[in-house]
């Protein structure tokens, strides 16, 4: 039997990197609880004060699929090369120079938003078609594969 997963990020800005990601993935935040018709209604229901607001939120994947996405709030920065990070298909079934210009274009794409590009690493057959190193607006590395 399997086990679900979910991916978590800890972060200094759980609602703007949910957003980042919301957008990179086509995930979508978590809805509040039921009967409840916003986070910062529910929260303020429970007793959670304005300024904790936003210690963590989450993502889901609309088709149900994919894992869980969760950031929390944590209070020192990021300090080294992630040792787990996440491949983003951006160029699934294409290679050469077609894989690469759509990457390129993504990369575009998600600078555009708050990320930064690291590396490019050129199509190297018959093993390796090729990616760009990315990291998210908190610096968290991930590739365009």
């Amino acid at each position: 039997m399997s086990s679900e997963i979910q991916v978590t990020f800890d972060c200094g800005d759980p609602a703007a990197l949910a957003a980042f990601w919301a957008h990179v993935l086509g995930y979508r935040i978590q809805d509040p609880p039921a009967g409840h018709p916003s986070w910062d209604e529910f929260l303020e229901a429970v007793g959670v004060p304005a300024e904790r607001r936003n210690d963590a939120s989450a993502l889901v994947d609309p088709d149900g699929s994919g894992p869980r996405i969760f950031f929390q709030r944590v209070p020192e920065g990021k300090s080294a090369k992630n040792r787990v990070h996440l491949d983003v298909r951006s160029a699934p079934g294409l290679t050469g120079a077609d894989r690469m210009a759509a990457l390129e274009e993504t990369a575009e794409h998600l600078i555009s938003r708050g990320a930064t590009r690291l590396e490019r690493h050129e199509p190297a057959p018959p093993t390796a078609g090729g990616h760009i190193v990315m990291a998210d607006p908190e610096g968290n590395e991930f590739c365009l594969d």
